[in-house]
């Protein structure tokens, strides 16, 4: 079943919001998910992609099928900065990206959870 195994352009949408995310400051890191915390150190990234699965960067399409109708995006942030302001930033990077990604597009809503300080 393929239910549930996102497709090639979404996987790609979601390492481009994680990159994005990963750029603004005050972002220490994506939440890692389970898989990412039990995996050894020697595990390999999923198959097909350069990387392991992002657990931090969600993304659900809209009704229609439009991709990035709802995007969730975890982070911990560094200790010593606001986590607001951290969060603020990370939505306007996100919904940014996505504006230049998809122009005249319907819009995106973006929520971001911090989710631990280091």
């Amino acid at each position: 079943m393929t239910a549930h195994t996102p497709s090639a352009a979404q996987a790609g949408l979601v390492e481009d919001v994680a990159r994005v995310v990963e750029g603004v400051p005050g972002v220490a890191f994506l939440k890692p998910g389970l898989a990412a915390r039990l995996r050894s150190a020697l595990s390999r990234p999923d198959a097909g992609t350069g990387r392991a699965s992002i657990a931090g960067v969600r993304l659900t399409p809209g009704p229609d099928g439009t991709a990035g109708r709802h995007v969730d995006v975890q982070v911990v942030v560094v200790r010593g900065v606001r986590a607001v302001d951290v969060a603020r930033a990370v939505r306007s990077a996100v919904e940014e990206h996505l504006a230049v990604r998809f122009p005249g597009g319907p819009g995106c809503r973006v929520t971001v959870t911090i989710s631990g300080r280091v």
